[in-house]
Order: C-alpha cells, then sequence, then structure tokens
C-alpha cells in the first residue's frame, strides 16, 4: 500500500507539501489530428514560449497536454502523436530545466505519457482511468494500474510520478455509483498511485471542497485539484497537496487561449501570500 512515502517524493520534487501551482501548456494540434494545420517546430516553439512565460511567472511546475487533439482516441494514439510529444516535451524541459514538467496524453494513453516522459526527462504523468471503470466523451475506459506500473517497471521511469484521477471529469459514473470518491481514493492507494485528483465535472468547473478536505483525510497520498481553480476561489484549496491550472491561466480565462503572463502573476502573487 502507497504511505507515507508517496508525500515525500511529491515535497521533493516541487519543494512543498501544500498549494504546489501546477501551469498547463495545452499543444497545437498534433499530426494526424483532425485540427491539425501547424508544423511540428511551430507547435514546438509556441510549446516553449508558454513555458517561458511560466518561469517568469515562477510556478512550481508544467504539465502538457493534447487538449486540441479532440476528437480523442480511446486509451490509445498512434506512433506519430508519441513520437511530437516526445519532441514538445524535451524542448519544453531543455526550456526550463528545473521547473518539474509533466505530460497527460489524451485520452488516457498512459503507458503512451509514461514513455514520453522517460524519454523527454519529465518527472510526472496524470494519468486517466487508474481504478475502477467510467464512460467517457470517447467510451468505456477500464482500469490500467497494474499494467501502467507494471510497464513503468519494465522501462525503468519508477523515478516518473503517476498522479491518478479519481471520478474524473467528462465522465459518466454510473456502473460505480456504488463506490463512492473515498472508496476510490483507497483503491487508488492501494494499487500504488502517487497522488489523487480531484476535478469538477467538465474542463474549468472547480472541484468540491468538501470532497478535497475528505479524500485529504482518507488517504496518505497527495491530493490535487484539476479543474475549476481560480483567484477568487483558490482560498477553498490552499489546503490541497497540488493546483492543476489550466483555464485560468489563458486569455479570456478559456482553456484554448494562449497563456496570459499578467493572469498567472496576478494569481502566483495571490498564493504566495495565502501560503504564508
Amino acid at each position: 500500500m502507497a504511505t507515507g512515502n508517496a508525500i515525500s517524493k511529491f515535497s521533493h520534487l516541487f519543494g512543498r507539501r501544500s498549494a504546489v501551482v501546477i501551469g498547463m501548456i495545452h499543444v497545437d494540434a498534433l499530426p494526424g489530428t483532425p485540427k491539425h494545420s501547424q508544423s511540428v517546430s511551430d507547435i514546438i516553439a509556441k510549446a516553449c514560449q508558454e513555458a517561458s512565460i511560466y518561469k517568469q511567472a515562477a510556478v512550481d511546475g508544467i504539465m502538457i497536454e493534447n487538449m486540441h487533439d479532440t476528437p480523442y482516441l480511446n486509451q490509445n494514439v498512434g506512433p506519430e502523436i508519441t513520437a511530437t510529444m516526445t519532441a514538445v516535451c524535451y524542448e519544453v524541459k531543455r526550456t526550463v530545466p528545473n521547473i518539474p514538467c509533466g505530460v497527460q496524453i489524451l485520452a488516457s494513453a498512459n503507458k503512451q505519457a509514461l514513455a514520453v516522459a522517460k524519454a523527454s526527462g519529465l518527472d510526472f504523468i496524470r494519468a486517466e482511468g487508474f481504478v475502477f471503470s467510467h464512460v467517457a466523451d470517447e467510451g468505456l475506459m477500464n482500469s490500467c494500474a497494474g499494467e501502467l506500473l507494471r510497464y513503468r517497471k519494465s522501462i525503468c521511469a519508477e523515478n516518473v510520478l503517476v498522479f491518478t484521477d479519481i471520478k474524473k471529469k467528462h465522465s459518466s459514473h454510473a456502473i460505480t455509483s456504488d463506490v463512492n470518491l473515498l472508496e476510490t481514493a483507497k483503491a487508488a492507494e492501494f494499487f500504488l498511485s502517487d497522488g489523487v485528483i480531484i476535478t469538477g465535472t467538465a474542463t474549468g468547473d472547480p472541484a468540491n471542497h468538501h470532497d478535497m478536505l475528505e479524500v485529504k483525510k482518507s488517504v496518505d497520498l497527495p491530493v490535487l485539484i484539476g479543474s475549476g481553480v481560480t483567484s477568487e476561489n483558490v482560498n477553498q484549496y490552499i489546503q490541497a497537496s497540488g493546483l492543476i491550472i489550466g483555464s485560468y491561466f489563458k486569455e479570456g480565462g478559456h482553456w484554448s487561449g494562449p497563456v496570459d503572463l499578467s493572469r498567472v502573476k496576478s494569481f502566483m502573487a495571490k498564493i504566495e501570500r495565502l501560503r504564508v
């Protein structure tokens, strides 16, 4: 079973135990996807530019995601996605070598994300569908913990932390309605998650503050908030281990816009005051 060791690993990586701010880079649509229109070099350049903005604003971590690759495939992406994400992640990490970086590949392409992290020197991944099945936009997703952590072991990537969504957004959980959030978190802990992520119902929707507090009491794991954090509501989440922020850091507060330096700096100034 996971123990306080998971919290120690989290603290060692980010240099603090709570209110770690992780800014999202949503890379432009990748080769082979319906919205793809840019060269790989342009995609990389934009991602690195946004990484530099986050560095200037002094965020604690960065996560890179293929959010523009709609509609997503279910748990399986082509080699062109894995290859391009590796190139993007490698260059982002070179741009911000001293900032912990992670990757998520949608939808639930968790093994590919681990491979990208291993090849590009990243520090963590965000994994969907770690424990229990659910029905997502892309269809039925079954749990992957056993296969995923065996794969991590086989490629010698045990230094890459695996943060796992529980009862995640954009999904129906009717088939596990008799398994509540706390039981799901405990199952993730038993299956050796490095941290659990709580979200609202959709991108940009806030997570339930009470849920965060209850999960923190129930597991000895980092508990991260994965959607809906803003400058207006961050006070509610200051006790969370980490805050993964995408929409609020973008122009107009929408995930599809570019990263807005003024919004990030303003948020970081506020959270620095709250951390004291």
